[in-house]
């Protein structure tokens, strides 16, 4: 008899890159991924709002991660990804520098995560899951869409 793995202790993850770090969110809070669409600014608001996009005539707020996450400046020839989730009542747009696949990883090798990632990160993210060869950050979409405070504490 060969043992299967159940589909209560697998999950689906939409995967990105943000500064070449590998990260996940569940596919149920995915809307859709779009390459990067026009975007209005919002003049006075906090430097992660990199503006207003209309999503079929919905309008969705654009998130900048690496500025989110204090990462550096994305490379001016890079264009974002639009990753569009949604949480509760609320939908963003969060700028990604590429969409990866759709990955299913099994909780047996979710971990906590790790004392040694940047404190702005931790913020954000839930745990990490152990892949061949690399590790996949889960972040926690409520928590990335926060800009009320920033991952250090401050006020955006």
């Amino acid at each position: 008899m060969t043992a299967s793995v159940s589909q209560e202790s697998t999950h689906q993850l939409c995967t990105f890159l943000l500064d070449g770090v590998l990260f996940g969110i569940d596919v149920r809070f995915v809307q859709e991924v779009l390459r990067l669409q026009e975007m209005t600014p919002v003049p006075l608001s906090s430097d992660v709002v990199s503006g207003l996009i209309n999503l079929r005539g919905h309008i969705v707020t654009a998130l900048d991660l690496r500025r989110r996450l204090a990462l550096p400046a994305r490379p001016a020839e890079q264009e974002p990804v639009n990753v569009v989730v949604r949480h509760g009542d609320s939908t963003v747009s969060l700028l990604v520098d590429d969409i990866g696949d759709v990955v299913t990883v099994d909780q047996r090798t979710f971990e906590t995560t790790p004392a040694t990632l940047d404190v702005r990160i931790k913020a954000v993210v839930r745990g990490v899951y152990k892949l061949k060869g690399e590790l996949l950050l889960l972040m926690d979409p409520a928590l990335a869409m926060q800009l009320d405070r920033g991952p250090d504490g401050h006020r955006n």
